[in-house]
């Protein structure tokens, strides 16, 4: 069994969360910190922070995700063109085709999965 996440049991403030992994982003090259927050054979939720400008890179889509920006602002793309806006408090479907992720501002977002 694995050791427990962060959300697996217990409530976490996304917030303060976020606060710390963004302090991460800002020492990092790429502006990228991220934290495996639920995991499991069924689900996963991630909290990544981004510094402004930072980029995710075209990838993939899992079967079903969401993408809810939780502190700042990002751009999140489809590689079909089509583009999202999403701000702080704010959560929109991950599209099916390939996709990808700028930030407007620093910010923190969770990414949730469903992996079956």
């Amino acid at each position: 069994m694995s050791a427990p996440h962060p959300a697996d049991h217990e409530p976490l403030d996304l917030r303060t969360a976020g606060a710390e992994l963004l302090d991460q982003a800002r020492s990092q090259s790429n502006g990228h910190a991220s934290r495996l927050l639920v995991g499991g054979t069924a689900q996963r939720a991630v909290l990544m922070a981004l510094t402004e400008g930072a980029e995710l890179g075209e990838h993939e889509s899992p079967a079903a995700a969401t993408f809810q920006v939780v502190i700042g602002s990002a751009r999140l793309y489809a590689a079909a063109g089509t583009s999202w806006t999403v701000r702080a408090g704010e959560l929109v479907a991950i599209p099916e085709d390939r996709h990808g992720a700028r930030a407007l501002e620093d910010c923190v977002i969770l990414l949730t999965v469903a992996l079956r």
